[in-house]
């Protein structure tokens, strides 16, 4: 066993602590990786907290991870020391039934393994990349490019392709009209890609303190949706909606705005269930969809996108002792747009 050092949530009260623990040997398969920079995602505050269900404790969170890599094994050539890699959601797979056939390792359908609060093939607990070095299967690590700002590269691994894979599955492209609901983490990727790929950008906010920072990220038009005049203009207007909201909220606002055969996609993830009348649906052919994060082959492609097209989040680079100020300040929305923890200050 390697010994590392990471924080790590004691239990589903406590808050995150310096924690000493091990991770597995290098297999023949394996590469470790040193970890400069790991994002900040919701979905840590989720899993500590116990929201998505019972976690496995001590848990030490992250899956926005990137840095260096230290060593690799013996059969593992993807990889050479000194190349930069980074880790998403998860760390492996069965590799063999349909969906990991086909490339969606992520709806792996017998042994999904998550990049934390999960359990290995090996029979260890994963953790995640609170922490100073990563050990995982070369096919679960992916390449980066030196072209791009490392720390802001890091929520590519879950903002990034929870954004990019819907707006690549529904081929979103000029000609299209795209509204994005929220500008946090995910929202402004979303309008990243959105106008990357062409499409005429709406942002839908609840707050007209965003509408300069918006334009700023290359959003073509910006609605304030608690004004009445301003929402009614739009009805019947775009062909996606992407929704990016964690918070409970009513899609019922939302659905009226799509074009007839629009697609209202939900990737914010709240809580409490979508209450959709089947009138809001069959009036127009409306499509309701939801999607998660993207499976290694077009992770890989939202990597060398970005790189292509020179896209990175934009991050506030903190300390990991001001993690829990960091979550507090995430949870009001007061970020722009994702945190990123410097794992040198660990």
């Amino acid at each position: 066993m390697l010994p590392a050092k990471g924080y790590a949530a004691p239990d589903a009260q406590t808050n995150l602590a310096p924690w000493n623990f091990e991770r597995r040997d290098l297999g023949p398969h394996d590469v470790q990786i040193e970890i400069l920079y790991c994002g900040v995602c919701h979905t840590d505050w989720h899993l500590i907290r116990n929201e998505w269900g019972p976690g496995q404790f001590p848990m030490v969170p992250g899956h926005e991870m990137v840095g260096r890599v230290l060593a690799v094994g013996a059969h593992a050539h993807k990889f050479k020391v000194g190349d930069l890699a980074g880790v998403g959601v998860m760390v492996d797979s069965c590799r063999h039934c349909p969906d990991c056939e086909n490339g969606q390792e992520q709806f792996c359908q017998v042994s999904p393994v998550q990049t934390y609060n999960s359990t290995g093939h090996d029979g260890l607990p994963t953790y995640g990349g609170y922490s100073n070095h990563n050990v995982v299967h070369e096919d679960f690590a992916h390449r980066i490019s030196e072209k791009l700002d490392l720390a802001a590269v890091a929520p590519l691994l879950c903002a990034g392709i929870t954004t990019y894979s819907p707006l690549r599955r529904w081929k979103v492209a000029p000609g299209h009209k795209l509204a994005v609901v929220g500008l946090g983490g995910l929202g402004h990727m979303g309008v990243k890609f959105g106008v990357a790929f062409g499409a005429e950008v709406t942002v839908l906010s609840t707050s007209e303190a965003k509408r300069e920072a918006a334009k700023a990220l290359g959003a073509h038009h910006f609605v304030v949706t608690t004004n009445s005049e301003e929402a009614a203009a739009v009805k019947g207007q775009f062909d996606f909606i992407l929704d990016t909201v964690a918070a409970d909220h009513d899609i019922n606002l939302y659905l009226p705005m799509l074009l007839t055969n629009g697609t209202y996609i939900n990737v914010g993830m709240p809580l409490a269930p979508l209450q959709v009348p089947s009138f809001a649906l069959a009036n127009g052919n409306k499509t309701v969809t939801g999607s998660g994060a993207g499976g290694l082959p077009e992770t890989q492609e939202m990597l060398d996108f970005c790189a292509e097209h020179n896209l990175v989040a934009d991050i506030e680079l903190i300390a990991i002792k001001d993690i829990h100020p960091a979550f507090e300040r995430m949870l009001k929305g007061d970020v722009r747009y994702r945190f990123v923890i410097d794992m040198a200050t660990l």
